[in-house]
Order: C-alpha cells, then structure tokens, then sequence
C-alpha cells in the first residue's frame, strides 16, 4: 500500500485533525514505517504458535486479607478542623 497525501487528507478528516505540509510528511514516513513492519511480520511463519493471552504464566498473586488496627471515627474526628457528631463538616461545593 503507498501512503500519498490524499489518504493522510482522509484519516485526517476521519479523525478531524488538520496537519500542515510539514506534518503531512513525518505522517506518511511514519505510517509507512508501520506498514513496513506489519508486511515483515507476515513473513513469519507462525505454524504450530498457540495464541498468546497472558504475557506470564503467572497467576494472580493476591496477599492475605488481614485486619489491622484502623482508626476510629473518634479519632478520625479529632484532627477534623470542622465537625459534626459524627461527620466531617466541609464547604458546600455544590449549586442548587
């Protein structure tokens, strides 16, 4: 496939980007660039190679679920600089 103008014009307009006559370049180098690669990797010979879904065979290493010592809302509370009860009082951010 050649990279011309009128198909970065197109994908430009697809993607309602606009590019200069220099941009339009380095564009068309690039995306050729990535053609070039996508047809060298046609050339390989893939027989035989299982799909690849997961990059490691590493299952998911999840730690233990332990309960520590949490903070209680007293003291939680206490280094509020505006309180309620049992809340924390905070500007109205919010319009009605």
């Amino acid at each position: 496939m050649k990279i011309d103008n009128e198909l970065v014009d197109r994908l430009a307009e697809l993607s309602k980007l606009e590019f200069d006559e220099q941009a339009k370049e380095g564009i068309k180098k690039d995306l050729q660039k990535i053609l070039d690669l996508v047809q060298k990797l046609e050339e390989v010979n893939v027989d035989g190679v299982e799909p690849l879904i997961y990059m490691t065979d590493e299952k998911n290493v999840l730690r233990k679920d332990v309960v520590k010592d949490t903070v209680t809302k007293e003291e939680a509370l206490q280094n509020a600089p505006q309180r309620d009860s049992d809340y924390f009082k905070v500007p109205k951010v919010i319009k009605k």
